[in-house]
């Protein structure tokens, strides 16, 4: 299991770096690609499906009926505000042994806004992220997650966790220590409306806190 405790490290080493972006904290991370050098000139993250990072050997043991996700999001400098997508995608049969696709949405997509546009500490957890719609898994299948922050601008930016299915009582436990809300973090409910005249739909994000449907906030503040 990739430690969480060597991701944390791996992040606090890495803040100084103004190309760093997502850091998923709980359950695990596929690696450290907060890097920007000649071979990343724009950094890893920018890198579908996952940021740059091979599939790990290493898997993190995650719930069979669905699990928690914490990231720490405030790692890109110049966006006060951007979507999230989280993903999931099955099996080892696509390339460099992941799945073959990330075409798995777990939760609706849902906008973060955060403090300032400077990088800026601070995380985030869904205590309880549900799989695939439609989607049976067993006891040691293995798949991977991928979270997608969609920048202001609308550049994409990927990272992955590799997991085995368990059984709950075999995972790591969720508490208050991994799966927290900082306070300077708010969320918006995103979603479309048909326009008043054409009936093309818009994409709009709300002020009011996200509600997800009881998947995300409050279990651990």
């Amino acid at each position: 299991m990739f430690s969480r405790s060597i991701c944390l490290l791996a992040a606090a080493i890495c803040w100084t770096l103004v190309g760093a972006h997502t850091v998923i904290t709980y359950p695990g991370w596929r690696g450290d690609n907060l890097i920007t050098n000649d071979t990343w000139p724009y950094g890893m993250q920018w890198m579908y499906p996952c940021g740059g990072m091979p599939t790990t050997t290493n898997r993190t043991l995650w719930p069979v009926t669905g699990g928690a996700v914490a990231l720490q999001p405030g790692w890109f400098q110049g966006h006060a505000t951007a979507f999230f997508y989280m993903n999931m995608g099955f099996g080892t049969d696509g390339p460099m042994a992941g799945p073959p696709n990330m075409s798995f949405p777990m939760v609706p997509v849902f906008q973060i806004v955060g403090p300032s546009k400077n990088p800026y500490p601070g995380a985030f957890c869904l205590p309880q992220v549900p799989l695939p719609v439609g989607v049976n898994v067993s006891i040691g299948d293995n798949a991977t997650i991928q979270v997608v922050e969609t920048a202001i601008h609308g550049a994409a930016l990927y990272s992955c966790v590799d997991i085995t299915f368990a059984d709950p009582q075999d995972v790591a436990e969720v508490n208050a220590t991994n799966c927290f809300n900082s306070s300077d973090i708010s969320f918006n409910s995103v979603y479309s409306i048909a326009g008043s005249t054409s009936g093309a739909t818009r994409t709009l994000a709300t002020t009011s806190l996200l509600p997800l449907v009881g998947l995300l906030m409050y279990a651990f503040i």
